[in-house]
């Protein structure tokens, strides 16, 4: 009886849960599926209502629904999205794909220089949201920390979770009495064409509540993203009015050298409040 009633309790929860989201039905082609259980990369038609086509790393909640699925398959899914998460679930094979799709922005085999702990970061020229140029060099003597981003972004749990994210880090180290002061943030978005200065502006005003104090949005030119994506591991493919990419955040020291870096999304606004902290004592 008891075992019922926690079960049941688990249903009533789950299902609770559940309605406070949307659902949208999507097929694509699982692309990779992460040791965990709880990660799967699909490459997805476009979800009507929703979303374009395009290649995501969905969280997924229980293990059990990748039983039986391996890359390459053809499946059918539910998007589900609240207002700050999304998940997929009921996830079912509907069959073999001839090859399984690879999205990369590198030649097979070829090996490119990831920067690593210690490395300077290569200067580069971005367009600020009040439409100045500035240089990562500009912020030499500063710690800086630099998400990536697109304002399309249709997933909670992507680039508004990087953003929300810095808003939060931003607090925990304004809170501090004895936190450094020499520490600015900076979202950079990989989508020039649509995110102009005047957007960037208005979608930061959003994230900042009113106080970009340490904290400012631009956008990065093609030649800025050639070099970032090699030195970071970024990825950002352009394919029509879709955007592929991967989650890259990261701390610079006060000499402009990598300090850390976040890959995905796993990160929490405390380990980078850390990171600036400790960088700007560097």
């Amino acid at each position: 009886m008891g075992i019922f009633l926690w079960a049941l309790g688990i249903l009533i929860f789950t299902n609770a849960v559940f309605a406070q989201g949307k659902f949208y039905p999507a097929n694509g082609i699982v692309e990779k599926i992460a040791p965990d259980l709880h990660t799967v990369t699909i490459n997805h038609q476009a979800i009507p209502g929703y979303m374009m086509a395009m290649t995501m790393d969905f969280p997924v909640l229980s293990t059990n629904e990748l039983s039986g699925i391996s890359p390459g398959d053809q499946v059918t899914f539910t998007l589900v999205v609240n207002k700050d998460s999304d998940w997929v679930q009921s996830i079912h094979r509907m069959g073999r794909t001839v090859q399984i799709i690879a999205i990369t922005n590198t030649p097979p085999n070829t090996k490119l220089p990831e920067l690593d702990t210690g490395d300077l970061l290569p200067d580069g020229v971005l367009t600020t949201e009040d439409g100045r140029q500035i240089h990562f060099s500009d912020y030499r003597g500063k710690a800086l920390a630099f998400t990536f981003f697109f304002t399309r972004c249709p997933l909670p749990n992507f680039c508004p979770l990087m953003n929300r994210n810095f808003s939060a880090a931003r607090d925990l180290i304004s809170s501090k009495t004895n936190a450094p002061t020499n520490w600015e943030f900076l979202s950079i978005s990989f989508d020039p064409e649509n995110d102009t200065p005047e957007a960037l502006t208005s979608f930061g005003e959003f994230y900042c509540h009113g106080d970009s104090s340490h904290w400012l949005f631009a956008s990065a030119p093609t030649n800025t993203l050639a070099m970032l994506g090699p030195s970071l591991d970024l990825m950002v493919v352009h394919d029509g009015a879709s955007i592929t990419h991967n989650l890259r955040t990261v701390v610079l020291d006060t000499h402009g050298r990598i300090y850390k870096q976040f890959d995905g999304n796993q990160w929490t606004p405390e380990d980078l409040a850390d990171a600036v902290t400790g960088a700007a004592r560097q």
